[in-house]
């Protein structure tokens, strides 16, 4: 074996060959009376014996509105209980479900409904400021005559049903309680026949949307196997057992929440604690001191946003053991400041990418602080990890930067609908290339140090800035448009965008921006726009992205922050 590769066995996990409802169904019988899931702010509780049972009602319910096993449901929803019953019940009848971002605008949406061949979708009523059901209206132009939900469009072919997660939708779509009922009448005998077919472990279970280099997201098909595992293991690295208690502030459509958040906790029995419907700082800090959670996770900004928030001084968070600060670079500082005022001694990194079920390194909990804070951790046991140069392909020594790839239980089973796509990610050996450039340290710990793929990671979102420089085209005043990240305190990274104009066109900033707001996710609209006559090149016209990011860190006073 090379120097810069990494190979970690490990023993077979109880979980290696079950479905995540199986896994389900053994947590609730071992620990049936722990709190399984806890909604502090609306007061919902559950057991494990509880969510069981309430999981095999939705399930139940999915059933009779005529899912069948290995179709896809379409999930536009917040941190909702509804959100956590679903993930567990489609999972049971193994019904794929399809994560999509909260914060997707028509636009996004239209896209992924497209690209999924749901047949189902079900979504919530508002994120904040955003309408869903507007939105919704706005792509399905047959929505003012569909009734309860059942819909044929020309435009979503496969689509045929539209369930709202709340008590009293519009009558054009089914409610969640009308869900509910349906279920009622699907027998024991149907049900089980269900669970039975839907057992291969090996299956796709869940779609993970991950931005793509092309300027439209990519679908990483997920199997029970790829993500109970890495549940198991991310766990392991945080020593969680039932008597854990962890605080989920992070979104449950991303891989942070919905495989190292609800299924670690379902793999170990943990109680899944939820501050609010999407991150807010002071009620992140609320959950954990009320219900005395031993964990939390964030990325980044959600730890900075809690260290400058008022309360934090006054509260009592000694019950705080361990967690994962990941998604995004992390600061070194940042950590520092989070071990030493959170009180975390266990506090984990975690790297990784959403085409490996999330997870291929962690700090292990005893580690050392310095490697804790300067590293992104060894390799998970399962995982064969290398560092290969990108001209060659020829495996790296210690210490020498190069692409890292990573080959195990985690990497997906692939591109939905994008063969040509999935070639590129996972190379004929199976090895994933992940596109970030790492070296390996000579105790086969990893440091990442820059990437290949024109990415930028904005508060735990990544971004690809072609998606933004295509939509940026369809101005009529735009010429050309490059699209670079800039170093960010909170958020990491910001987009700025530099744009020429056509000859006799005008465009204000503000009316770059407000285009940007309408039609894309929040995220991804550029906080700095500047115009432009010229692009720095090279000598063949290639834009050179590198140079436009120096030229504004100069001209903004921006300063990058040291990362592991």
């Amino acid at each position: 074996m090379a120097a810069s590769e990494t190979r970690v066995e490990a023993a077979i996990p109880w979980v290696d060959g079950l479905t995540i409802g199986q896994v389900l169904r053994a947590t609730a019988q071992k620990f049936p009376g722990n709190d399984a899931l806890v909604f502090p702010q609306t007061g919902q509780r559950w057991t494990w014996q509880q969510f069981d049972a309430d999981v095999d009602r939705v399930a139940r319910a999915l059933i009779a509105l005529g899912i069948q096993d290995g179709e896809h449901l379409a999930l536009w929803a917040t941190n909702v209980s509804q959100w956590v019953l679903l993930q567990f019940a489609s999972a049971r009848i193994g019904v794929v479900l399809v994560n999509i971002n909260p914060a997707y605008r028509p636009f996004e949406l239209e896209y992924v409904l497209k690209q999924s061949d749901s047949v189902a979708l079900m979504l919530v009523e508002k994120f904040k400021s955003s309408d869903y059901f507007a939105m919704l209206s706005e792509i399905v132009p047959e929505l003012p005559t569909t009734k309860a939900g059942r819909v044929q469009s020309e435009t979503y072919p496969k689509l045929r049903h539209i369930v709202a997660l709340c008590d009293s939708p519009p009558e054009t779509l089914l409610s969640w309680p009308a869900l509910l009922k349906m279920g009622e009448s699907v027998t024991d005998e149907q049900f089980k026949l269900r669970e039975q077919v839907a057992s291969d472990h090996g299956k796709a279970i869940n779609i993970q949307y991950t931005s793509g280099t092309t300027g439209f997201p990519k679908a990483a098909m997920l199997s029970h196997r790829n993500l109970l595992l890495n549940a198991y293991y991310v766990g392991a690295c945080q020593r969680m057992s039932a008597e854990d208690r962890l605080c989920i502030p992070v979104p449950f459509y991303h891989c942070f929440g919905c495989v190292l958040g609800t299924l670690a906790c379902a793999v170990h029995g943990s109680a899944m604690i939820v501050p609010a419907e999407y991150f807010q700082a002071l009620a992140t800090l609320e959950a954990i001191e009320k219900e005395r959670a031993t964990a939390v996770y964030g990325v980044p900004t959600m730890f900075i946003a809690q260290l400058q928030c008022p309360t934090l001084a006054g509260r009592n968070l000694k019950s705080l053991r361990t967690g994962i600060m990941s998604g995004a670079p992390c600061p070194i500082e940042v950590m520092k400041e989070v071990n030493e005022k959170f009180g975390m001694p266990e506090l984990t990194i975690a790297y990784g990418q959403t085409e490996a079920s999330p997870v291929i390194t962690q700090t292990p909990w005893n580690a050392d602080i310095k490697l804790r804070v300067e590293t992104v951790g060894e390799p998970l046991p399962g995982w064969d990890v290398k560092i290969v140069s990108p001209e060659t392909g020829e495996t790296l020594p210690d210490n020498t930067q190069g692409e890292l790839c990573a080959r195990g239980h985690g990497v997906m089973l692939g591109y939905y609908n994008n063969p040509e796509a999935t070639r590129t990610a996972i190379d004929n050996d199976g090895w994933l290339h992940t596109g970030d450039l790492a070296v390996r340290l000579p105790n086969g710990y990893y440091k990442i140090t820059g990437r290949l793929k024109d990415l930028v990671i904005r508060g735990g979102e990544n971004i690809y800035p072609r998606e933004i420089e295509e939509f940026l085209f369809t101005h009529p005043a735009v010429e050309q448009a490059a699209v670079v990240g800039v170093p960010d305190p909170k958020y990491g990274e910001e987009l700025c965008a530099w744009i020429k104009l056509r000859a006799g066109q005008t465009a204000t900033v503000e009316e770059i921006k407000q285009l940007c707001k309408q039609k894309l996710a929040h995220y991804k609209t550029p906080k700095y726009v500047k115009f432009v006559d010229t692009f720095p090149q090279t000598v063949t016209g290639k834009i050179q992205k590198f140079r436009i990011r120096e030229m504004m860190k100069e001209e903004l006073g921006l300063q990058e922050q040291a990362t592991a």
